[in-house]
């Protein structure tokens, strides 16, 4: 149980640096700096609230709600409320004496400051939705199916713990910056009007899910910790204890169980035992409300992917553009792709909060709500996304935990039907990329791992480059005066770059002013000049038919070149 809670601890530290906490980040920071130095415990008691509220209502919120037959989305609704409340209160004065006022007798002296910190961070813990892996999955699933016991408490404590450094640290950091500018102290009022309008921006971005494409956005070396730290044998082994789970076998002695399948090569067809049913289910969506049969569509001939997921994980919603392409590219050719809704979060068993997802993301394969988590304990699951492709004779060939393993996917669906169409065999992925594309590619030396003159670099000085050998397909070469630091690479006199690609399109993510001249080795009549016109953006710098060429690129002095990515 040690092991488990060190590593609920790194989780969360882990999440709370990540984007999924950007909608209630800025309300941690300006309640720090609204009350100046006058209260350093400020930020501590801001997020002690939230932590209380999210360990406290992620324990318990679910059966307290349906115990007094309460909508499952109230305590989410409660939260952006009485931001919104606090908000107003904040930004209008005289609206906040009104509202203060039945509380005047009753409150104890410090609600005007650390009291109402701390209701903030209750309401801000209602809304708290983090990314999912399997340590807040365990913790979730298990307490919405009353597995409640001490080592589920345990971990969901050392979690939070995780979360709380970060956000303290932030918000001390504020705090401390916002105490040493002297406007900031000489305007406080100010200050508190405007925390107040910051707060109502929150409950805003929070109720209508602005924020969710900034979110997706993950730094890779962040998943990756996520993944290593939370998915692993010992990790795994741990929360089975916890959950009671014992090592599930499939049913025929060859065959291999659905984790030894996860760990095994995407690409290849495994025998992974025969499909589990789908039971349970509250509702089917997207089916004109007819429950579908595992067993019945084998015998129809049809080829069936099971993906786990709930809306409001970011790691699922990075998944729903392969997914949806999957099921418009092979739904006729006898590909049936059912979502298995099961809920992280007590607001999530909203069946029209799920069906306002699936309308936004653009899903119209069926989706199966699996609110008891009955479907997830037969599949015997631990996080979302997964998946697993079963065929025509019931037996699951694939299975894949979380995100990636796109194209191995897409190719196994194609054997599987053998009805393909052939512009999918030719090697186009779902998301319109060509197949054997060159790689992501970065420029900086933080993630630097396919420059052919990598050991010339000098991190974060100036330096000339130069390079005389043939440039191998997929690697690129920096020439003439650049400064290479961890995230990007800085363009100074006569910069150039040299990438031999294949892909049909090549973006690169710029920032700076200035120009960029695109050449391409093999092709004498294509040039174009790119203008770089500010903050950090997507460049198109090709879109073509599948090419295999040298890109040159010349860039005018100042210009910040972050990544290729290929298409």
């Amino acid at each position: 149980m040690i092991t488990l809670a060190l590593v609920g601890v790194v989780s969360g530290l882990i999440t709370a640096i990540s984007p999924c906490v950007l909608p209630v980040l800025p309300a941690i920071l300006t309640s720090s700096i609204q009350d100046g130095a006058a209260s350093r415990r400020r930020p501590i008691v801001v997020v002690a609230g939230l932590v209380t509220s999210f360990a406290l209502f992620t324990l318990l919120g679910g059966l307290l709600l349906s115990s007094l037959g309460l909508p499952e989305d109230l305590l989410r609704w409660v939260g952006i409320g009485v931001l919104a409340l606090v908000g107003l209160g904040l930004a209008i004065p005289p609206l906040g004496e009104l509202l203060q006022r039945p509380f005047e007798r009753i409150a104890p002296p410090q609600l005007s400051r650390d009291g109402n910190g701390f209701v903030m961070g209750l309401a801000l813990g209602l809304v708290f939705v983090p990314c999912a892996g399997p340590i807040l999955a365990s913790i979730t699933v298990l307490a919405a199916t009353n597995g409640f016991s001490w080592g589920l408490v345990a971990l969901t404590l050392s979690f939070s713990v995780g979360i709380a450094i970060p956000l303290i640290a932030f918000g001390l950091a504020g705090q401390a910056m916002g105490s040493r500018i002297k406007a900031v102290r000489e305007r406080l009022g100010a200050i508190r009007i405007a925390s107040g309008v910051v707060l109502v921006a929150t409950a805003l971005v929070i109720a209508t899910n602005v924020a969710e494409p900034l979110q997706r956005w993950v730094p890779g070396v962040l998943a990756q910790a996520q993944e290593s730290i939370e998915d692993n044998d010992t990790v795994r082994d741990e929360l089975d204890t916890l959950a009671g789970r014992e090592d599930a076998q499939p049913a025929s002695g060859d065959a291999l169980t659905f984790d030894e399948c996860a760990d095994s090569d995407p690409a290849r067809a495994l025998n992974c035992g025969s499909a589990r049913d789908i039971v349970g289910i509250q509702e089917w969506l997207n089916t004109d409300g007819q429950a579908l049969d595992l067993e019945q569509l084998a015998a129809d001939g049809q080829v069936v992917l099971i993906d786990f997921w709930t809306y409001s994980c970011i790691n699922c919603q990075r998944t729903f553009p392969y997914l949806t392409a999957w099921d418009e590219r092979y739904r006729d050719d006898g590909l049936t792709i059912i979502g298995v809704h099961s809920p992280e979060f007590a607001f999530e068993k909203v069946v029209g909060n799920v069906e306002d997802a699936a309308s936004r993301y653009g899903i119209e394969y069926p989706i199966a709500i699996d609110n008891d988590f009955e479907t997830w304990r037969a599949w015997d699951q631990r996080f979302w996304p997964a998946h697993y492709l079963i065929d025509t004779d019931g037996v699951v060939r694939q299975v894949h935990y979380g995100e990636g393993a796109y194209e191995e996917t897409e190719l196994l669906i194609q054997d599987l039907l053998d009805t393909a169409p052939q512009a999918a065999v030719e090697g186009d992925d779902p998301a319109g990329h060509t197949r054997g594309r060159t790689q992501e590619t970065y420029l900086g030396y933080g993630r630097l791992e396919w420059a052919h003159n990598a050991d010339q670099v000098r991190a974060d000085a100036p330096a000339e480059y130069s390079y005389d050998g043939t440039i191998e397909r997929d690697r690129f070469v920096y020439d003439g005066e650049w400064t290479v630091t961890d995230q990007y690479a800085l363009a100074g006199d006569d910069a150039r770059l040299e990438i031999y690609f294949y892909a049909a399109d090549v973006h690169l993510v710029m920032a700076g002013q200035g120009e960029v001249t695109v050449t391409l080795a093999n092709d004498p009549s294509f040039s174009r000049t790119i203008e770089v016109d500010g903050t950090s953006d997507l460049y198109t710098l090709l879109s073509s038919e599948p090419t295999q060429d040298v890109m040159e690129l010349e860039f005018s002095p100042g210009i910040e070149a972050y990544a290729f990515t290929f298409g």
